[in-house]
């Protein structure tokens, strides 16, 4: 069943990098503000990153969990309108940088609020709060138990570094005994981290809520593989591809392409596909189940390692020296069905089907019915053909400006040479007047195309250069920081941005 998107817009922005008092983005005013920034600017979609916990280098697609949320999205103003901190308590901000996110500073400072309203709930909550709590953890427990324990671990044995792999080797093997007196010893740590996940959940559901009420939809990412450090691989080491301690024998990441020169190792572990088959694949099951909860629809990133995936030794520095092993095609996704698909045998989710993109990868992508992604900075190589260039899309397609991993489109155009600023020019059929805005100029070529879905990047909108890239690939520090202020939105950009959806027929309904 082919999962056909209806013709409509949308802005690509994730929560840290909305406004803020405390740091970072989170889930309080700005973003019900920004829902209604949205409506204004006649867009019916908001699209966000994954949204667990960071990891190494602050990226939201290292988690140390695929099914938890990131504590630090938790509006702290709510806490202190349930009367768990004080409105003292907030008064003492840090001085935090304007314009990005320094994540060490907004961590201890959030943490520590965190910690200091979960010791309240626990010692004054009422019935009623203790039930709600309560039933979130019965109905969290096939993941929730798993993670607090690990994060309880991780904050005991962890530091400096060290993984899961480094702990005592009882509780690294999960031996029951080990485990049962951990649970006991860290009671404490494991409910604070309970807590932290029952807020974030109920925060996000009262989002989605607000947004699904005003007819926007949240697209949401799930990112292909998960990390080494992580309370899934910990829990469920048989579905890993890992050596006799733990340690990932081979690695994820991508050959040489666009990016870089020496391909990306992302580091993550690969998966054992023959282990997950032998149990329906429940483990995906469960996780899509999960981040079908918090979005309307799913984006897979990347997509082609379901049919094959570039394979690393974990040994090796870079990812040039890996090799190409099958995935599990199609049988993931019938599984995912069987459970997941809508009134219409239809799975909501996107393909992020960038990068070396084979014939096999196409015909496993239409099997499945899912539609891809096109990009326009990568469009305008001077080869007619070129699969993105609108001229080329078919209509069950989501068009970007650019993604997440691109410069703005303004940083793009800068770094172009002259004959290749040339060729946008002629195919936009704009002269050299009209490139101050070029990024208006692309976002109207993306919003006019066949393309069902058409996404933009909130740089995009408000037209900023290179110093406000979301993420950089292949760089460990200094990405997904990025944040904005309304200061740099005005009335033009929400009547800009309805206008060409009008004009497009992008509004639905």
């Amino acid at each position: 069943m082919i999962t056909s998107l209806p013709r409509h817009n949308g802005i690509l922005l994730h929560p840290t990098s909305l406004p803020g008092p405390h740091g970072s983005g989170d889930l309080g005013p700005a973003a019900y503000h920004f829902v209604d920034w949205l409506v204004g600017a006649g867009q019916s979609v908001w699209q966000v990153l994954p949204l667990g916990s960071v990891g190494p280098g602050n990226s939201p697609y290292i988690s140390p969990s695929a099914f938890a949320g990131n504590e630090l999205l938790i509006d702290l103003c709510q806490l202190r309108d349930a009367g768990w901190i004080t409105e003292a308590d907030l008064k003492s901000v840090p001085n935090f940088p304007a314009g990005r996110v320094d994540y060490d500073a907004v961590r201890r400072f959030r943490i520590a609020h965190l910690r200091r309203a979960a010791k309240h709930f626990f010692s004054h909550q009422s019935v009623g709060q203790r039930l709600a709590y309560e039933g979130f953890c019965n109905t969290a427990r096939g993941w929730l138990d798993d993670y607090a324990l690990f994060m309880a671990l991780d904050i005991t044995h962890g530091g400096d570094g060290r993984m899961w792999q480094d702990w005592p080797a009882p509780l690294a093997k999960r031996q029951p005994t080990a485990l049962c007196e951990a649970r006991s010893q860290l009671a404490e740590e494991i409910d604070f981290w309970k807590f932290c996940q029952w807020r974030f959940f109920d925060q996000w559901s009262a989002l989605k809520h607000y947004a699904n009420a005003r007819h926007i939809e949240l697209v949401g990412d799930l990112p292909i593989f998960v990390a080494a450090h992580s309370a899934d691989v910990w829990a469920n080491r048989q579905l890993f591809d890992l050596d006799r301690k733990g340690y990932p024998r081979v690695v994820a990441g991508v050959p040489p392409d666009y990016f870089s020169a020496t391909g990306q190792r992302w580091g993550n572990p690969l998966y054992r596909w023959s282990a997950h088959a032998a149990e329906d694949y429940r483990w995906w099951v469960e996780r899509m189940r999960q981040t079908m909860k918090l979005c309307d629809v799913v984006r897979i990133d990347h997509f082609r390692g379901f049919e094959s995936f570039w394979e690393i030794p974990a040994a090796a520095e870079t990812a040039v020296n890996g090799t190409w092993r099958p995935g599990p095609g199609e049988a993931v996704f019938n599984a995912m069905r069987r459970e997941l698909s809508d009134a219409q045998g239809r799975l909501r989710i996107i393909a992020e089907d960038l990068g070396i993109i084979t014939p096999a990868v196409d015909a496993l992508r239409l099997a499945i019915g899912l539609p891809g992604m096109r990009i326009l900075q990568f469009a305008f190589d001077g080869n007619a053909k070129n699969p993105y260039l609108p001229h080329n899309y078919e209509a069950n397609t989501v068009v970007y400006t650019g993604t997440h991993d691109n410069d703005t489109s303004r940083g793009w155009w800068e770094s172009l040479g002259h004959p290749e600023q040339d060729y946008v020019r002629s195919y936009l059929g704009i002269g050299d007047d009209s490139s101050e805005e070029i990024h208006w100029q692309l976002i109207r070529l993306a919003c006019s195309s066949v393309a069902s879905l058409c996404v933009i990047p909130m740089q995009d909108v408000l037209g900023l250069d290179s110093t406000h890239r979301m993420n950089a690939p292949g760089l460990g520090e200094g990405s997904w920081e990025w944040r904005f202020s309304w200061r740099q939105v005005d009335d033009s950009h929400a009547r800009r941005l309805a206008e060409l959806t009008r004009l497009y027929g992008r509004k639905p309904g």
